[in-house]
């Protein structure tokens, strides 16, 4: 194909991405509130109050949020592989690191920024402050662009392996936990502008600077 044949093809293999995952925005929401609802009801009959499930909440959220980010991620890169669209975006004049780095930040538009939009309630279900709780979604859409770069750079990994999801979660929940940590510690501050809001911002950079190329390099071992 000519180079330009070739860009466009790739641009619209990148933007229907976005609107196959955007399909599984429910899939994404139904995951979260899954978890979430399990485990008031795991702890209501140990719990006299409520005081202990607010202490434990921040962490449960964003327990809950970083395995819902991974209910979508299997199909990211595979159907590409399988529709021959990945071999195309290797050939064009475009890096691979920046069609996957746009990939997935439209997977983010698709089903992680309504799962932040969603993080007020999910907060609610376990009795969060509701001062915390827009807090909680900005903290939340910051943190999310973190796993969702790595959730992709496991999806890359395992584009070849059929029913890779829990690959992919093995590869990718060990580089989400310095963002789960810090964005915990966030929400449990008592602070406005909690320190650890910086080191949440620091892991979302680091993710933002290098998912991308290791991506790139999974896609091209993809491809070959």
């Amino acid at each position: 194909l000519p180079a330009r044949e070739g860009q466009a093809l790739a641009a619209i293999g990148v933007a229907g991405g976005g609107a196959e995952v955007s399909l599984a925005i429910c899939d994404v929401s139904t995951g979260a509130f899954e978890i979430i609802s399990a485990e008031p009801e795991l702890l209501a009959d140990t719990l006299a109050e409520g005081a202990i499930l607010q202490r434990i909440g921040p962490g449960v959220l964003w327990v809950a949020l970083a395995l819902a980010s991974l209910v979508t991620m299997e199909r990211v890169f595979q159907a590409d592989l399988e529709d021959g669209a990945l071999d195309l975006w290797a050939q064009v004049d475009a890096p691979l690191s920046s069609v996957a780095a746009a990939k997935t930040f439209a997977h983010w538009l698709a089903s992680g920024l309504p799962l932040a939009l969603l993080t007020p309630i999910l907060g609610g279900a376990l009795q969060m402050e509701p001062s915390k709780m827009l807090p909680a979604a900005g903290i939340y859409a910051l943190g999310g662009l973190a796993f969702y770069f790595w959730g992709a750079f496991g999806a890359a990994l395992s584009a070849t392996v059929r029913r890779g999801g829990l690959l992919i979660a093995l590869i990718a929940l060990p580089f989400y936990l310095p963002t789960a940590i810090f964005g915990a510690l966030a929400l449990s501050s008592p602070d406005a502008l909690p320190p650890e809001l910086i080191w949440v911002a620091a892991t979302t950079l680091f993710a933002l600077s290098v998912a991308p190329f290791a991506t790139a390099a999974a896609l091209r071992l993809a491809v070959d």
